[in-house]
Order: structure tokens, then sequence, then C-alpha cells
């Protein structure tokens, strides 16, 4: 059991036995400082009005029944106006690494998530060019996200939403149809949006290799076919991309087959209903502001064509009807403003408005030799996801795309994530892991045979305070996906990769192992290291990073 469900365990039996609620308020956390010892609670300070005592008062009284609850604690402090610090034993520590030993690829693993079917949809880049590194932080994120809702006990599906309808399909068409015209020689006018990268002209040029007379074809039916070969083409290379990034998606879901089955006319029909559609001006009005948007949203325009809103709420009234309990949008930044009128559909729908969540993802800066690179997609100027994978690995890349928060911008240096260096943050994590499986290679040619499991008794000479601080944090690594499930946040786990990796460097630095002073040191320390080994691998699986046995 972890140090706070134990602590909790505790609290419930106090507050049994006398009667009490368990406060809304009340808090478990470490403390700010070490030194107060291993958790802290308000518990009296939120308890003494229902307890009609004074907090410092309930506190002693509480601390005495906390250590006759639960023989693990060590200790149980009153501080300040009646904080509890509480410290456990080290028996209670040590036994983390038996805890890990049985978990094994599961430790770490919660059950926060079960009963709750939850879809991501991510990445979904419009099909008219190759993936950039903005995408690839999209693709990282979204697909760490499934990993940590599946491990936290979530039924997740991930999904990619192809928008292959609509004005820029039309326009990537038009761009190819453009190019075989040029290169079949004809006279050709560029108008003044279309897409320039050169993946737009090496589709043309496949396509007149396959047939010499396709320039002969009416613009219409020219652009129909370019726009049809050039959307096929793409994804195909999307999907590989994805596939070496190694991101996943459950279902691919089509914009066109949406628009096609008429599920579009179902959702107005569910809006209608309801009274929050109007026209005006010949076009369609959604009643957004009833739900506070700052403006009412067009959803079919006075000429018949849809809005790209009108689609989506569709595609998210779809996805509702699929049994859904929870949906996930990983968007770009530049759709912040997005949020508000989805949110508004969201609870037109007749869903619960906390039950759509939205992941921006901002900006990548790459940085070249200290300098940005500047980059525009419709220009044809842009680092691809591929280009990036194959300067400095999937692992850096994912790693680097996972360090920040996803709405905060990221530098992402390729000079800095091509050295073999402590200064590299993913060859400080990988490293931690590979050097504990260099020492337990080592071991074994040594004749040092270590258990598959540990005992307590192996285990007691773990006395050191950096071997205990080690025991504490891989306590918390359950706590780390779990926060990462619910705040849909997985740089918590790289956050915590490098907090762990860090204390790994620092007590392989001071303390010997194979040498260690007292023989009974020796299998403690390695069954310790290879409890660490396992969690680093565990979080570095939910990153979608590797966890090398060598480096």
């Amino acid at each position: 059991m972890r140090a706070e469900q134990c602590l909790t365990a505790a609290f419930k039996t106090v507050l049994s036995e006398s009667h009490f609620d368990w406060p809304a308020k009340a808090v478990i956390e470490p403390p700010r400082d070490a030194r107060h010892g291993d958790l802290a609670s308000n518990m009296a300070m939120v308890l003494a009005k229902q307890a009609g005592q004074a907090p410092r008062e309930l506190a002693a009284t509480m601390a005495e029944a906390l250590r006759k609850a639960e023989p693990a604690l060590s200790s149980v402090e009153i501080a300040g106006p009646g904080f509890l610090n509480v410290t456990f034993s080290p028996d209670f520590w040590r036994e983390v690494v038996m805890r890990v030993e049985r978990g094994g690829k599961a430790f770490g693993a919660g059950n926060s998530g079960a009963g709750k079917k939850i879809q991501v949809e991510f990445v979904s880049a419009n099909p008219t060019g190759p993936l950039h590194i903005g995408h690839g932080r999209g693709a990282a994120v979204g697909d760490s996200l499934m990993r940590v809702l599946r491990f936290a006990g979530y039924d997740a599906q991930s999904e990619y939403y192809i928008n292959d309808a609509g004005r820029q399909m039309r326009l990537l068409g038009l761009s190819v149809w453009l190019r075989v015209k040029e290169q079949s020689g004809l006279p050709v006018e560029w108008p003044e949006e279309y897409y320039r990268g050169s993946y737009i002209a090496d589709i043309a040029h496949d396509m007149l290799a396959e047939d010499p007379h396709l320039a002969k074809l009416s613009d219409e039916e020219g652009q129909q076919r370019c726009y049809e070969k050039g959307m096929a083409v793409i994804f195909e290379g999307i999907k590989e991309d994805l596939a070496e990034f190694r991101v996943q998606h459950d279902v691919w879901f089509s914009e066109k087959t949406l628009v096609d089955s008429g599920a579009v006319d179902q959702a107005f029909e569910t809006l209608n209903a309801a009274g929050l559609t109007y026209e005006q001006d010949g076009a369609l009005w959604f009643k957004s502001t009833m739900f506070g948007d700052d403006r009412d949203r067009v959803l079919r325009k006075s000429d018949g064509s849809l809005t790209y809103f009108a689609s989506d709420i569709a595609y998210h009234h779809n996805k509702y009807k699929r049994g859904f309990n929870e949906l996930v949008d990983v968007w770009g930044a530049d759709h912040h403003g997005y949020v508000p009128r989805m949110r508004a559909a969201v609870q037109a729908l007749q869903q619960p408005v906390e039950s759509f969540h939205v992941v921006l993802i901002q900006l990548v800066n790459l940085i070249k030799n200290g300098e940005q690179v500047a980059m525009s997609t419709r220009a044809g100027q842009f680092e691809t996801l591929a280009d990036v994978v194959r300067e400095v690995g999937v692992d850096a890349t994912r790693f680097m795309f996972l360090l920040r928060k996803a709405d905060s911008p990221l530098d992402f240096d390729l000079d800095l994530v091509r050295q073999r260096s402590m200064d590299n943050p993913v060859y400080y994590v990988q490293y931690a892991h590979a050097r504990i499986c260099a020492m337990l290679r080592k071991s074994a040619e040594s004749g040092v045979a270590l258990p598959a499991r540990s005992t307590p008794e192996m285990l007691a000479a773990l006395e050191d305070a950096d071997e205990l601080a080690l025991l504490r944090t891989l306590d918390q690594f359950e706590n780390v996906t779990a926060s990462a499930a619910e705040q849909l946040a997985p740089q918590y786990v790289s956050h915590y990769l490098m907090e762990l990796a860090g204390q790994l460097h620092s007590y392989y630095a001071s303390h010997p192992v194979l040498q260690a002073a007292d023989p009974k040191q020796v299998p403690a320390r390695l069954a310790l290291l290879r409890a660490v080994r396992q969690v680093l691998a565990n979080g570095l699986d939910l990153l979608g990073v590797s966890a090398p046995d060598s480096m």
C-alpha cells in the first residue's frame, strides 16, 4: 500500500471511531521541507469545527489515535496551528522494493479510470502535406496520454479525424493540378493561395508518369483526380510517419463520410428540436451565446455550404453516440478561440460540459546551430517530423516534446539532443536505466546471485538517508501516473523521471554497491537499483521512449 493510501486508511479508521465525516478540504501531501516528515495533513484544522475542539488540541488526540491505528508510523508530530506531520518507519519504505518486484511492468498502474470510456482525438492534420514538428508534438502528447490513461484503468480509444472535405482539400487538388499543367508545358496562372512545397511537384510528376495525357483533362476533372491522388499519397505518408514515431490510432474517421451519411443533418435536427437554431440573412445560426460563447455562430452559410463548426458539432455528436463518457481533443494553440464555441455545442447536445476536454499544443521552435529555423507550411518551408526523427531519433524527439507542459512554447535544440551528455534530458534518464543494467550484469558476472523476489531480511540493510529517499520517490510513481491521467498532463511523468534519474545518478556516485563496506548491503542495494530500473522503464514506456540496456 502506498504511503498516502496507508495514511488515508488510518485517518478513516480514526474518524470512524469518533463518528466524524471526512472533511471536504482535508489534504494529505508531502511537506515542502522533508525534515518535517514523509507526509503532512491539515486534517485536525479542517475538522476542528465539526469536533468542537481547538485545532492543536484535536491534533494531539488524533496523533495518538493514528499511532495506534497504523503501526507503520514511526512518529506523528504536531506543527504550527495544528498540522500533523507523519513519518513512516524504514521497514515500511523497504517494502516498496517488494511492491515493485510484484508489480513489474504494471507497477504504478491504477484504477482511477475504471468504468470510464474516453476518446482521445489527436494529430488530425489536414492531409495537404507531410507532418511537421508541430504535428509531431501533438502526436507525442496524444499518444502518451493514451498510454497514461490506459495505465490508470480507462477504456481509452485513440482517433484521427481525417479532414478530407472542404476548402483545404479543394486547394490541394488545385495545387497539384497546376503543377501537372506546368510540367506538361501548359501556361499556368498562379493564384495567391496554393501549396508550394516540393512534395506537390513530386505528386504531379508521378501522376504524369502514370498518365502522360493527364493534362488534357478538363480543369474540373483534373483537379478532382489530383485531389484524390494527392490526398491518398500524402495520407499514406502521414500514416508511415506516425508508425515510425510509435504513434497508433485505433480509428481513422473521415469527415467526408460524416457529411455523406447525413450526420450533420441529424445534429441540426437535435439543435432545432431544442430551439437552439434560427435563420437570419439566409444562413442557419446556432445560439451559442446561451452557453457562454461571445456570439452566435453560423452553421450553414447563405450559399448553402457548411461551416467547419457545423461538421465539428456533428462529429462530436457522433462521438457521444458511440458511448464515450469523456472526449479529449488535442488541438494546436491557434484554436484556443474555438474552445468556447465547442463547449457551447457540447452543452447544446445535452452532454455535461465537464466531459469535454481540450489539450492545446503550443508551437515548437526548432533551433539549429543556435538559430531558430523559419517555417511556413503553405510556402513549403518547414521541418518535417520525419526529418527531425531521422536526425535525432524517435526517443529524443518524443522525450523533448513531452518535457514541457503542452500549452507552453517549446525550444527544440537539435544540437543539444544529439549530445551524449548529462545536459541532454533524454540521455540523462536513459543513462540511469542503462547504468543499473550494467551494474546488474557486473554483479552476475561477479557471481553475486540476486533472487527474483526480495525479503524483508535482505532489505534490512537499506538504512542510508539517500536509500530511503529513493524509496519514497518510487512510492510516488502511482500518484504521478494518476495525476497525469486526471490532469491530461503526460509531462508529469517526464518530470518525475528526471527527478528519479537525478537521485539515481547521485546515489550511484556516492554509494558503492558491489564493494559495499557491509556484505549485507550488496544484495540490498542491488535490489533497490533493480526496482529503480523497473520504474524508469515503466515511466519511459508511458512516454513511448525506449529503456536501453546499454549506452
